[in-house]
């Protein structure tokens, strides 16, 4: 399930850890706070009261995350936004000597060893809580696209409802939106020394390629939407496929020229990209040929079929980057086809032979269509972030009124 393990599978408990999860959408590997011995570190910063429900929050988080394998996604939230209201109280007090004061340890769920993560600055915290809160949407995402009761259906079908869908386009959202506000709030306020030891999955570049590519399933959900409305004309199914194709290709090239992709969560991601970029490219031929071929002229039979011939000719190829994505570890099982994939994976290939055959002298004829692919039209993309800012610190907590970004 993307950089996570299946320790970390939404709905799996501990002991089905050595199941081979699904991936619809990509997952993070989710971290939880390691105890921390708070009251020794901010003794005289911070109030008692303060001080305990930090250390209360902390340990909730851990143990509620640890407990139900990261399921309790709506618990682990409430926690998260409260204990982010409170740090972000701690931040407004940094000029009052509290940077530096804490030492705060995170490490990955299911890990029972040392902290993987280790740093005594306020910003890097907010960042590592709000990256938990985008993995923990991420996550609920992906599970509402994976039905949990498949009784009476055939084998290999997926049968997820429209409400589901909706509602995981919008936690798609979100967690684009978290993702957005770490590199643009967050990480220019981290020293360039503490940003050097950031794991693969919290650097900027791969913190912006998560953002890009969630907007980009957000909309492959919407194809598959479109595709089972009588509504939705060819016009629109071709603009969401085109706009899918835009959306993987700049998260893959904001990712392609790092160092850190050759190993790891980042490896991973790039080729989760790789083939979602690949299907969203074959249905976008497909259906720019199907509006092309409308024309009355010659060379728009002729530019359609070259459209379904590269639509079929790319769909092969996504299979393959679909394999590679799910060998590359942690190993990952694809989902069944679903959305617009389930329609496409045989109409595709069927259209593709007919026209050909329907049109194949005029492939001859029109060579200079032959001569390149058409190219796709080109669309301002619909989707954007959902909006994220901090929550307000609670009255009381501190000595001052919170202004987070002043200081």
């Amino acid at each position: 399930m993307g950089c996570a393990t299946s320790a970390c599978a939404v709905g799996e408990s501990k002991n089905k850890r050595s199941i081979i999860q699904e991936s619809v959408v990509f997952v993070l590997q989710l971290r939880v706070p390691v105890q921390t011995d708070l009251h020794r570190q901010l003794k005289g910063v911070a109030s008692k009261t303060t001080i305990d429900r930090l250390a209360c929050l902390r340990n909730q988080i851990q143990l509620v995350a640890e407990d139900s394998g990261g399921s309790a996604i709506s618990e682990l939230r409430a926690a998260l936004e409260e204990y982010l209201s409170l740090l972000t109280g701690l931040i407004k007090k940094k000029d009052d000597g509290m940077e530096g004061c804490v030492e705060f340890k995170w490490k990955p769920l299911g890990d029972g060893g040392r902290a993987e993560l280790c740093f005594t600055n306020l910003w890097m915290e907010m960042l590592t809580v709000i990256h938990m809160m985008a993995a923990l949407a991420l996550a609920e995402a992906n599970s509402l696209m994976i039905p949990k009761d498949r009784s009476g259906s055939g084998h290999g079908v997926r049968v997820v409802s429209s409400g589901c869908k909706r509602d995981a386009v919008d936690l798609l959202l979100k967690a684009s939106g978290y993702l957005e506000f770490c590199t643009r709030e967050i990480l220019p306020r981290i020293p360039l020394d503490v940003k050097s030891k950031l794991p693969d999955d919290m650097q900027e570049s791969v913190l912006q390629t998560l953002s890009i590519q969630a907007l980009g399933q957000g909309t492959e959900i919407q194809l598959g939407l479109a595709v089972n409305s009588k509504k939705a004309t060819l016009s629109v199914k071709r603009r969401l496929a085109c706009e899918q194709v835009i959306y993987f290709s700049q998260a893959y090239q904001c990712l392609s020229g790092c160092a850190i992709v050759s190993h790891g969560c980042a490896k991973k991601l790039l080729l989760f990209i790789f083939w979602k970029f690949l299907e969203a490219k074959a249905a976008a031929y497909y259906y720019h040929g199907l509006v092309t071929e409308k024309g009355s002229e010659p060379a728009c039979h002729a530019s359609a079929v070259c459209c379904f011939l590269a639509a079929s000719e790319i769909l092969g190829e996504s299979k393959k980057a679909c394999l590679s994505f799910c060998l590359s570890p942690p190993v990952t099982r694809a989902p069944p086809m679903w959305g617009v994939m389930k329609h496409l994976s045989q109409k595709i290939p069927e259209i593709a032979l007919k026209k050909s055959q329907m049109y194949g002298y005029l492939l001859k004829e029109e060579e200079k269509v032959m001569q390149s692919l058409p190219e796709l039209p080109d669309f301002q993309l619909s989707l954007i972030p959902e909006e994220f800012e901090l929550p307000e610190m609670e009255a009381g907590s501190f000595a001052r009124k919170p202004d987070p970004f002043a200081y």
